[in-house]
Parts: structure tokens; sequence; C-alpha cells
């Protein structure tokens, strides 16, 4: 059945950008970077917060799987690095380009936690989304996790409310704030 209204988005540009966020780069991701990310998905609050592991062949097919992603249009996804070191993720999940939606993710390296990496990096990717066209950006985080909130405040993204038992963690069921911006 035809649609009656037309798609937001119809795919993502060939080539994934490089986008500056101040003294920040978010690059595509590298090969070379299998080993920071071996050392950041070993750290106990990724692991808590993201309720992911990887192992060592994970981190040595992570660039090419979100490269896979990118030309799919399933999700995008930047490596934030400071003076050629990794300190950040930040990713576009949950897209819906012919509805010009998607989901911000991220986390901060260990050594880089409180010194404005995630904010700034949100930012830049949402300042890129809204550029390519999407229109609504969201941000979800456990209520457990009080820095998440403050990343999410700082980079404009309202709090809309709270997501009863909407996580589930190691530790069992949190409830999850959404925050959005708008285009």
């Amino acid at each position: 059945m035809p649609a009656l209204v037309p798609p937001v988005l119809t795919g993502l540009p060939e080539q994934q950008p490089t986008l500056q966020a101040g003294d920040l780069t978010l690059r595509p991701w590298l090969d070379e970077d299998a080993p920071a990310l071996l050392l950041v998905y070993a750290d106990e609050a990724v692991q808590r917060w993201h309720c992911e592991f990887l192992d060592a062949d994970e981190a040595a097919g992570y660039a090419r799987r979100w490269a896979d992603l990118w030309r799919t249009g399933s999700r995008a996804g930047w490596a934030v690095v400071r003076e050629k070191a990794l300190v950040g993720r930040v990713t576009v999940s949950r897209l819906v380009l012919d509805g010009g939606q998607g989901e911000v993710t991220y986390w901060t390296a260990p050594a880089a936690r409180g010194t404005g990496v995630a904010p700034a990096a949100v930012e830049a990717v949402a300042a890129w989304a809204f550029d390519l066209g999407l229109q609504r950006l969201e941000l979800q985080h456990s209520t457990g996790n009080p820095a998440s909130c403050r990343v999410a405040e700082k980079a404009g993204f309202v709090l809309e409310g709270t997501k009863r038992r909407a996580g589930l963690h190691q530790d069992g069921w949190h409830d999850m704030h959404l925050h959005a911006r708008l285009a």
C-alpha cells in the first residue's frame, strides 16, 4: 500500500563524515582501535550501563561491523578521539530514516570521564543528524545513572519522562529516562 507521506530520508551518505567538536575528532572506526576497545569494554561502568562485553575477535571486527551498519543505513557510529587517543564512542542507533528519527548512545573511556567528551560528542552528532534531515533524536539512560542525565541535559536533550522497567541490565530491570531533542 502506498504511503501518503514521503520518506524523510532514503539513506545515509555514501561516505561517513569525520566531525569536529573542539579538540575532539569523531571519525569512522579503524582496525587499529581494537586494543583500546578491549580496554574500554573491560571497564566495569561500560559493562554495567551498556550491558555489553567485547572479546578480542569482536574488537578485531569492530571497524568492519560499523562500516557495514553505515552502508545499510541502520546505525551510524563514530570513534571519539583526542590527540589520537580513543576517548569515547557516539552512535545514532535505531535509525528510522523514512521517519526522520534515531536514538543517540555513547560511552566515555574511563580516563576521559568528566572532561566534557560525552556532551561535546553528542552535540556534534546531533548537529550532523539534523543537518542530514533527521527531525527527532532520543537518548535513554537508566535512572540509576545520573551522570548520563547530566550529559543529556548539557547536550540539549530535554527530559520527556520515565519509561518504567524499560531497560534490562545485569542486576535486573531499570526505569529509563527518555530525553529528546528536535531539529
